[in-house]
């Protein structure tokens, strides 16, 4: 023995095993395999394993010592080997344990998100069927309270009220939160809402619990602070109007919000406005108000009294405006007293003469003060769809609504019900629009208009189920339009970031919930360029990601509220000219699509691409939507939806029609129904088993002409985009639309009703079959556009108002589409505005654009001079904004291009006129007197070019220039 060590004296093997510890087993019983995970006792095995293994590999040695040195190396490189292995299954374990691990959290998430949206969805589901049963409750009990509105839409005031029901729920209604702000006062003028405010009251405390369970504390919302609603309350008043959508009947009801808030007076008197909400209550299905009520605290309350409760708050505006004023007469009026007495109208500084006719010699009088009409308007329907120039604008609401924005209303459309309701706090064209996660609140951003501070820019946000304004967040803050949105996903919407359309492009995050007008948290500059989106990472705190020309940016927003920016690396990947979409993947990845047709997955929590598909789409990707079950939808410029599962792979794929225009938005409704905006303002509803049909349509140009049909629920509209569109009133939707080729200026339905007249822009108009759309003849008269025209009421003569300052006169045959000229009346010396006709059809009248009045023989083509012949007609028509029975409706701030159209209803009872301003006025007939009184309605939100009466006389249209919109009233 080279070791001096006795060979017999080393235990055998089985001695070993004796004296191993118990439980550790023998090297042939222990697997050198991969064990369990098992915690400490895991550990410890492989513990023990690793110093029976050294062990081992000793005995080895000594064992085999005289052997010699090779074999020694041979044995301590096994036993080396075997250490490393056992190193290396470590280290596999742990990572595979790790990928476990995130997969895990992943699924927590994906579950966490999916109980949350059954949480919304069960919340929604319950604020309908509340809203529901209040307004059924409420119609039960207006039908039963007596005739304190008579129907009619007047005021209840002094004690005629509305009944003990009535008073006994505002009583009931003074003792919580929100009856005690909306309903204070006494009982005659309290809101007939006993049943809508236990709904609000029980959805806020639903709301509360829910939060508070799964967060332990009750959440900071504005509408579940009893101290702020007291205090914010008074300034979001709830306005209440009636009429049915598919009824003549004007038994039901509907609820809309208030204008923006207005800074508190301190001395405002509130009995008027609770005059005002006293008139009316709720019934089987919302609608919308056009009433525009002002609040407490605004300027135009301040004062008022319960006799004057019959005027609406712009009514008294006027009214406040008028007798401020010093002397007897209106400042643009001087009355003559001579034989032939007359009125000296000032518009633009130039005087007008209009006789007065005979019959109000006895009762006229500059002083007097014509009161407004004792009935109102309410905005019925709202046709039309903004999607040319913005985004993320239509959205799909648990409650079945969709609801997207044109001119100054934001729509709320149930397809299935065929219902509208209308948000109408907006002083100006909504830009943008983001749901909030719980899918009750909306933010809606609209951009600066000219009136006042009021009509800044600055973002409302309002409840979807009961229209109501929570808060008015930025007025004076933004220095352009707000053209996107976000609420924050992570952090159940505590916050908000808005993008305005200033010069550099400013992201400000705000806490929306915080005191009256919110709390600015931080801005900064975000790009010289253009911003097409802002989102809030749906998984990850504080993490937003803004998209535009030339740059996709990751913002980091810490808890100080300081805002960091990294901007997304393309590497060796085409760099575009514009991201132009973005969407979340379930795992929080991030999906763009550009305007070279590409899309890219940018891992989450990194600012580089991790994958990229090229050439998905012909031209821009306009649109990416994240579907429930993990796939997307993309839209683009080439008119393609295409459907891809989760790992981004195609499945399938639709084609919008051309005449549709391309995909501009998509959202998931129902099932698997997708509704799609597109470019020309049209919204489609399918599916990629279905072709797509058509649910809302409109124009995509300015609107210049409107007309009504005499005898059924139809009209036509036409404008710069080419279209001609018969419209029913009845269904709200297109009959049909023809291209005809050029711009059209002015259009006339016959008073058959078989054809439609229409004026071009060369001195070219021409006539269609109004069933078949078909071109039955074209005529011309002279090379410029034809800016009116207006059928005899005995339907035999057609006048055409004609930019070169002429009248052209026309002798209607037997044939429908054929006409015989008899001649042009010459003599103003400006273009033709306005055309009326006599009752009797044997004169003919005319306003210009330098605000002349002439009277015409229309037999012979010759002016009548003579006042005594036609100041004492009476007229078939109201379209002359310049004429006695209009003076009323010219304010003295006013040009005399600021009213584009009046008309009257053909019981002339009401005088409506149109603006530069967005607004409709509703005033008595005539409106002679210059101190006239009116209600002011808002909703478009440019220059409304045309009003005009249907044939019944209580559906009112307004077409809206620049936001393409129309917009149907009804007199309640």
């Amino acid at each position: 023995m080279s070791n001096g060590t006795d060979p017999e004296a080393a235990p055998s093997s089985e001695e070993r095993d004796a004296a191993a510890p118990k439980g550790t087993g023998s090297p042939t019983e222990q697997p050198h395999g991969r064990a369990p995970y098992t915690g400490v006792g895991h550990y410890q095995t492989h513990q023990h394993l690793h110093h029976h293994i050294m062990s081992t590999s000793v005995e080895e040695v000594d064992e085999q010592e005289g052997a010699g040195p090779t074999q020694a190396v041979k044995t301590n490189h096994l036993a080396a080997q075997t250490y490393k292995n056992l190193h290396e299954f470590s280290e596999e374990m742990l990572e595979t344990e790790k990928a476990g691990l995130v997969e895990r959290v992943y699924d927590l998430e994906r579950q966490v998100l999916e109980h949350k949206d059954e949480i919304v969805c069960l919340k929604s589901t319950l604020a309908d069927v509340l809203r529901r049963l209040a307004t059924i409750d409420n119609a039960y009990e207006h039908s039963t309270s007596g005739s304190g509105r008579g129907g009619t839409g007047t005021v209840a005031g002094g004690g005629g009220g509305l009944g003990a029901s009535h008073s006994t729920a505002a009583t009931t209604a003074g003792q919580g939160g929100i009856g005690d702000s909306v309903a204070a006062g006494s009982g005659q003028n309290s809101l007939s809402s006993k049943s809508f405010r236990f709904s609000r009251n029980t959805l806020t405390r639903l709301n509360s619990s829910v939060e508070e369970k799964r967060f332990g504390r009750v959440p900071s919302r504005v509408t579940s602070s009893p101290s702020r609603i007291k205090t914010t309350l008074a300034q979001k008043a709830i306005h209440y109007s009636n009429g049915s959508l598919h009824s003549d009947s004007l038994s039901s009801h509907s609820i809309s919000p208030a204008p923006s808030p207005s800074p508190k007076q301190p001395n405002a008197s509130t009995n008027a406005h609770h005059a005002l909400l006293a008139s009316s209550g709720m019934g089987k299905r919302w609608s919308s108000t056009g009433d525009f009520i002002s609040t407490p605290g605004s300027p135009s309350g301040t004062g008022s009294t319960g006799s004057m409760s019959r005027f609406s708050a712009k009514s008294l505006l006027n009214l406040s405006g008028h007798s401020s004023r010093q002397g007897n007469s209106h400042p643009y009026v001087q009355r003559k007293n001579d034989d032939d007495e007359y009125v000296k109208l000032y518009i633009s500084g130039r005087p007008i003469v209009i006789h007065i006719p005979e019959a109000q010699l006895p009762t006229y009088d500059l002083t007097k003060v014509q009161p407004a009409p004792n009935r109102r308007l309410r905005l019925d329907w709202a046709y039309g769809y903004r999607g040319k120039d913005c985004r993320s604008n239509l959205y799909q609401l648990p409650t079945g609504e969709m609801v997207y924005f044109v001119a100054a209303v934001v729509i709320l459309y149930n397809m299935d019900e065929h219902t509208q309701r209308h948000y109408l706090g907006h002083t100006d064209d909504v830009k943008s629009l983001a749901v909030h996660p719980n899918k009750l609140l909306v933010a809606s951003g609209q951009c600066g208009g000219t009136e006042g501070r009021e009509s800044l820019p600055h973002i409302l946000i309002w409840n979807s189920v009961s229209l109501a304004t929570l808060n008015q967040i930025g007025c004076g803050e933004f220095t352009g339009a707000i053209n996107c949105l976000s609420f924050s996903r992570a952090d159940s919407g505590n916050i908000l970031a808005a993008i305005d359309d200033s010069p550099d492009k400013i992201i400000s995050i705000w806490d929306w919930q915080k005191k009256e007008g919110g709390r600015k948290i931080t801005e900064t500059k975000c790009s010289v360029d253009t911003v097409v989106a802002v989102e809030f990472h749906p998984l990850d705190k504080g993490q937003i990601i803004t998209i535009g020309k030339n740059h996709i940016a990751f913002w980091s927003l810490d808890q100080h509220g300081m805002l960091y920016k990294r901007m997304g690396v393309f590497e060796s990947f085409e760099k575009p000219k514009y991201v132009t979409a973005i969407s979340f993947t379930q795992t929080g990845d991030v999906v763009t699509g550009d305007s070279s047709g590409n899309l890219a997955v940018w891992k989450r929590g990194t600012n580089v691409i991790s994958r990229f598909l090229k050439k998905v789409h012909e031209g821009p990707v306009f649109t990416i939507c994240a579907l429930r079950n993990g796939g997307f939808v993309t839209g683009g410029k080439d008119g393609l939806l295409l459907l891809f599962d989760d790992a981004l792979h195609m499945k399938a794929d639709q084609i919008v029609e051309e005449h549709f225009g391309a995909v501009r938005v998509v959202a998931q409704g129902k099932g698997s129904q997708l509704l799609i905006g597109t470019t020309k303002n049209c919204i489609l509803s399918g599916d990629f088993t279905l072709s797509l049909v058509p649910i809302v349509m409109g124009h995509t140009d300015i609107l210049w002409s409107l007309s009504t049909h005499p005898q059924v629920a139809q009209f036509v509209t036409g404008g710069k985009d080419r279209l001609l569109q018969l419209w029913d009133s009845l269904s709200h939707s297109v009959v049909w639309s023809k291209d005809i080729g050029e711009p059209i200026h002015s259009v006339q339905i016959a008073n058959g009703g078989e054809v439609v007249v229409v004026g071009g822009g060369t001195g070219r108009w021409s006539v269609f079959d109004i069933v078949t759309r078909e071109l039955l003849a074209t005529y011309t008269d002279g090379q410029d556009v034809i800016q009116c025209m207006q059928f005899s009421p005995d339907g035999n003569l057609l006048a055409l108002g004609s930019k070169d300052n002429c009248i052209y006169i026309y002798q209607c045959t037997k044939v429908p589409h054929r006409f015989s000229k008899i001649g042009k009346c010459t003599g103003h010396s400006s273009f033709i505005s306005h055309l009326d006709w006599s009752k009797d059809s044997q004169v003919l009248r005319s306003n210009s654009g330098d605000y002349e009045l002439l009277y015409w023989n229309p037999t012979l083509c010759r002016q009548i001079t003579s006042q005594s012949t036609v100041k004492n007609l009476e007229w078939a028509t109201q379209n002359c904004s310049v004429c006695f029975e209009t003076i009323g409706i010219w304010p003295e701030n006013f040009d005399g291009t600021d009213i584009n159209s009046v008309c009257k209803d053909g019981e002339e009872q009401f005088l409506v006129s149109a603006d530069d301003f967005g607004k409709i006025r509703l005033f008595s007939f005539p409106a002679s007197q210059p101190k006239s009184l009116s209600h002011s309605y808002r909703g478009h939100s440019s220059h409304v070019t045309a009003v005009q009466f249907m044939h019944d006389g209580v559906r009112l249209l307004s077409a809206g220039g620049l936001d393409t919109s129309v917009l149907q009233w009804r007199v309640v």
